[in-house]
């Protein structure tokens, strides 16, 4: 009997960024070759039933010939078709103008857009000088081929000044008025990200509750379900359950461009490595996966969220989270020793 249905996001082809929030964390870029797609998925098709199978982990359609690969994603998929979501190569749509195009043949509706402020504090995040400009770019091509954009902007202490003008610019650039024209409101999601991957050196200016400019509160995720860390210390401190992340319906693996596997859990460190497709039985690893025993999820279940609250929590600490994110950022505190 096969197992319940898969997903395979392998890194093929890298990523121009290197974004300091980047909760998988930074990974040196790589083609991982020819014939790396259709070997990856024949190791899994003799134990599930439905796989869908993307060529990408970081930056969609970072490869010259994205229309052939997005077929060829939907043909290596087994029992099911790769799904477009909101995501799109920023890096893309600056340079190629043929690839909105593209998105709008894949019957993309809207696309993410992620900033960290204005020019200065989005370059660096990003990593890249012209990130900023790259985005209003591509902003303005979506609008002008009928695709919403969707602007993600990640808050701390660093860039809060800044932030505080993404809406400002937002109306100088007419967005509410140019997307309600396609139909929808313009969305502005704003949130401190996960702490985990390269947003995880950003704890010591993680933004604290006090410090939220006044502009970006009506745009604050599920600001209503944040807690500041003390709140959470108080509310957890005496749970005596484990906090143990496990896999949905479908269960979503994550292949690096060496092949190491790991659920989509948190960030891609030793810690969290299922094992290797290269190195260890197949039939190995489907075991682990589909029964959820890797160290680090045994580790997990052996202590419990109260301990974790005492060993690392500070019951001063003003920080924001979402109470999902804090309790990732505990035991991948436990996990690191």
């Amino acid at each position: 009997m096969k197992n319940k249905a898969l997903a395979i996001c392998a890194d093929l082809y890298g990523c121009p960024n290197r974004c300091l929030h980047c909760w998988l964390g930074h990974m040196p870029n790589r083609d991982m070759g020819p014939g790396a797609d259709e070997w990856i998925v024949e190791q899994f098709k003799p134990y599930f039933d439905e796989i869908e199978f993307y060529s990408w982990l970081r930056e969609p359609d970072f490869c010259p010939d994205y229309r052939a690969r997005w077929e060829r994603d939907k043909a290596l998929s087994v029992g099911c078709a790769p799904q477009r979501f909101e995501l799109a190569s920023f890096w893309r749509l600056a340079r190629d103008p043929d690839y909105v195009n593209f998105l709008k043949e894949v019957s993309v509706r809207r696309v993410q857009l992620t900033f960290f402020g204005l020019e200065p504090m989005t370059d660096k995040y990003v990593g890249r000088k012209g990130a900023f400009r790259e985005l209003l770019v591509a902003t303005e091509l979506l609008l002008d081929h009928g695709i919403l954009p969707r602007w993600q902007l990640f808050l701390n202490e660093e860039n809060r000044d800044e932030a505080a003008q993404i809406p400002a610019l937002a109306e100088k650039l007419e967005l509410p008025c140019r997307c309600r024209e396609l139909g929808e409101d313009f969305k502005l999601f704003v949130h401190a990200g996960s702490c985990e991957g390269e947003n995880r050196r950003h704890y010591p200016i993680r933004i604290r509750k006090g410090h939220i400019p006044e502009t970006l509160l009506p745009y604050f995720l599920n600001y209503a379900e944040n807690r500041t860390e003390a709140e959470l210390c108080a509310l957890w401190r005496d749970e005596t359950a484990p906090y143990v992340p496990h896999n949905g319906e479908r269960i979503v693996l994550y292949v690096s461009n060496d092949y190491d596997l790991y659920f989509n859990f948190t960030h891609l460190r030793p810690e969290w490595r299922i094992g290797n497709l290269k190195r260890d039985p197949i039939g190995e690893l489907v075991r682990r996966v589909t029964e959820e025993d890797t160290p680090a999820l045994r580790a997990a279940r052996a202590v419990s969220l109260g301990e974790l609250i005492r060993r690392y929590g500070d019951p001063a600490s003003d920080r924001l989270f979402e109470p999902e994110d804090y309790r990732a950022y505990l035991l991948n505190r436990y996990l690191e020793g």
